[in-house]
């Protein structure tokens, strides 16, 4: 199983790195990204600390661990900007809080954050045809959610992300110990959203070229 999208208690979670990276790594985990969510508050403190802990870490464990970032609910016109920085201070990893249906975010994320140097949409809700092809055009994945809520519009995502030929992810957005799942369940979110085999596969194996190209492989 790789994961993309995780907290930890630097933001919603409720636990250390430590336990959430050894706790995915027990599960089966190969691969996790610590995406704690930022905006301009506390972007400069959250994305250092990550990237310390993931770089003494990743000398011990088999697991690999990324350092990244989730922009969340910040004004669409400065996600861009966010982005950047987060890259300057150490994520291998960003990650956008997509206009999910079950929590307000601000209209346009979708599209802003298709426009910025970021890797992941996550959850985007009711996205557009017009922004689904442009994710295609500018390499950005799109996530297939196994949180409850955020994955609800799955099958909309999924159904999107066939028609334009986009690459696409599956994530937990973990925040507890329950969160965190197996690749069996992983497959069963993957086919309830609609796709087949062939297409779980390619998405499994985007997510693999991302951990590969965030660990500089």
């Amino acid at each position: 199983m790789i994961d993309l999208h995780t907290h930890s208690l630097f933001s919603d979670g409720v636990l250390l790195p430590a336990e959430l990276v050894r706790r995915a790594e027990y599960k089966g985990y190969r691969a996790i990204a610590i995406t704690d969510h930022a905006d301009q508050s506390n972007l400069e403190f959250v994305v250092p600390r990550i990237a310390e802990f993931a770089d003494i870490v990743n000398r011990f464990m088999d697991i690999r661990i990324i350092p990244g970032i989730e922009i969340t609910h910040v004004p669409p016109a400065t996600i861009a900007e966010l982005a950047d920085r987060a890259r300057s201070l150490g994520a291998k990893l960003v990650v956008v809080h997509g206009e999910t249906i079950v929590e307000p975010v601000p209209p346009g994320t979708d599209h802003h954050a298709i426009l910025s140097n970021i890797d992941v949409l996550a959850h985007p809700g009711l996205i557009t045809p017009e922004d689904m092809n442009l994710a295609t055009q500018r390499g950005i994945s799109i996530e297939i959610s196994a949180r409850k809520g955020h994955s609800l519009t799955n099958g909309h995502v999924a159904k999107l992300a066939l028609e334009f030929g986009t690459k696409l992810v599956l994530d937990t957005d973990s925040h507890e110990p329950s969160d965190l799942i197996t690749m069996e369940y992983a497959t069963a979110v993957a086919k309830g959203a609609g796709l087949d085999p062939d297409q779980i596969s390619k998405m499994f194996a985007n997510s693999e070229q991302i951990v590969e190209r965030c660990m500089g492989k």
